[in-house]
């Protein structure tokens, strides 16, 4: 065999999430997002979930030493350009992935703190929160929750767009370097989300609600999509901009198709493009 010189490699993204079998969400949605925005994707597979999309019938959870295996072999060896963080079930889990975060000095990790599904079943036992915010808000890119975890995480109601901004600030004084706070629970055909930086000016993004029961994993894609725009090379505002195109694109693409009989999927593969490549560092 010929010898290849090996110039360049794909723009590389790891999610670190939990196991969606109807393929809605989690590390399946992730998948699909990275590798419709060119990106090469990767999994260390926090939890197994039985899912469809009528809700989650059972969670079991990986062992945090097999965690802490998977993303050893991943990042040994392959490396990262961007890493995307969603379900973590329990605290050593928390802790693990802090671990990697300093061990490795990841950097461009997005942090999708999942607690609630779309059917609204609870996917993080409570006990963890604390452990969350203390060990990885400071330690990572950007948060991006919606009102219902935001609310959760600050203890109060998020009930209209002018109480966004201030929760924002208040998400940053828990100690996130960036949030991006996600409107869309509101009531209304206007959405809004807020993404704030530490010690910069809030920026707004606003755009019409496209109807569809077929939204499951929303939260999930955008934040992969961010990951994935961040790999590519964009700042954060950037890819923000970038991600929310692309799930608005995949949302309005899937919103007539039958996919189970609860909350389908998005449709990621609306417009797929080559994989990406860039010269080895």
């Amino acid at each position: 065999m010929n010898d290849i010189t090996l110039t360049h490699q794909y723009p590389r993204v790891l999610s670190i999430a939990g196991s969606d079998s109807g393929g809605g969400a989690g590390i399946q949605a992730d998948l699909k997002t990275f590798s419709a925005l060119g990106c090469y994707g990767m999994t260390a597979v926090t939890a197994l979930t039985a899912q469809n999309t009528l809700g989650v019938q059972a969670i079991h959870g990986v062992p945090a030493a097999f965690l802490k295996t998977q993303l050893q072999s991943v990042l040994d060896d392959i490396g990262v350009d961007a890493v995307k963080i969603g379900m973590l079930h329990s605290p050593d889990v928390v802790e693990v992935v802090a671990w990697a975060i300093d061990h490795y000095h990841l950097k461009h990790v997005v942090l999708d703190p999942v607690m609630v599904a779309t059917s609204g079943d609870r996917l993080i036992a409570e006990e963890t929160v604390s452990v969350l915010v203390r060990e990885l808000f400071p330690k990572v890119s950007l948060i991006t929750p919606n009102l219902d975890e935001a609310s959760w995480l600050l203890g109060r109601p998020l009930n209209d767009v002018n109480s966004l901004q201030p929760a924002t600030q208040a998400l940053i004084d828990m100690g996130a370097k960036a949030v991006l706070l996600k409107g869309g629970h509101l009531p209304g055909n206007l959405l809004v989300d807020v993404l704030q930086v530490n010690g910069q000016a809030a920026s707004h993004f606003e755009s019409t609600r496209i109807h569809s029961r077929n939204v499951h994993g929303t939260g999930c894609s955008l934040s992969s999509a961010i990951a994935a725009q961040l790999a590519l090379g964009h700042d954060l505002l950037s890819a923000v901009a970038a991600a929310r195109v692309f799930i608005r694109q995949a949302i309005a693409q899937g919103a007539h198709i039958q996919t189970g009989h609860g909350h389908g999927p998005l449709n990621h593969g609306f417009a797929p493009v080559v994989m990406q490549v860039k010269p080895l560092r």
